[in-house]
């Protein structure tokens, strides 16, 4: 039985060791056939491109702990399902990957937008209020602290109902002042 060389943990762990060395790891996760230049390509298709083949629906990801300045996922998270807590421990599994203060950037159709729903793969709508369960501090802690998932801080939040929406999330440090 062969082993797929983009998902043994030995080379996957060497190949982050590598991309990092010059200025810090940046992941793309869900580049498929175009990715970013100079980022690790993490997909859960294995095309020439991608450099470690992941389930985004599988935790833990083979990646290591911390190893990563800053992971983007352009229109990846409308496709996480958010059933039985899904999507809650996709963005868990992001900010473990990240180091302190590293930046998650997303991009992704608006809920309720054509964009949204013309993909039959769509599970997952977001809107500009679906980021504060993430952050702790937005909108007075209130929507964090029914799920209580990793922190985040919402850096940058912008969208338009009938198109696109960018997020930029800051990996916060966990305080239990947060869960109070």
């Amino acid at each position: 039985m062969s082993v797929n060389k983009k998902s043994n943990p030995k080379l996957i762990k060497a190949l982050v060791k590598k991309m990092s060395e010059k200025r810090g790891l940046q992941i793309d996760l869900g580049g498929g056939g175009r990715p970013q230049p100079g980022f690790l390509n993490v997909d859960i298709r294995d095309l020439a491109t991608v450099d470690v083949v992941q389930d985004f629906e599988k935790f833990p990801w083979c990646l290591p702990d911390e190893c990563a300045e800053t992971v983007m996922a352009s229109h990846l998270v409308e496709h996480i399902n958010p059933a039985k807590f899904t999507f809650i421990n996709f963005m868990d599994e992001v900010w473990r990957i990240l180091k302190p203060g590293g930046k998650f950037m997303i991009s992704c159709p608006y809920a309720g937008s054509v964009g949204y729903f013309q993909d039959p793969t769509h599970v997952n709508p977001c809107n500009e209020r679906t980021w504060a369960y993430f952050d702790p501090l937005a909108h007075g802690g209130g929507l964090y602290k029914i799920y209580f998932p990793k922190p985040w801080a919402i850096i940058y939040n912008t969208w338009d109902v009938s198109g696109n929406m960018e997020v930029v999330l800051e990996k916060r440090k966990e305080d239990k002042s947060y869960l109070v």
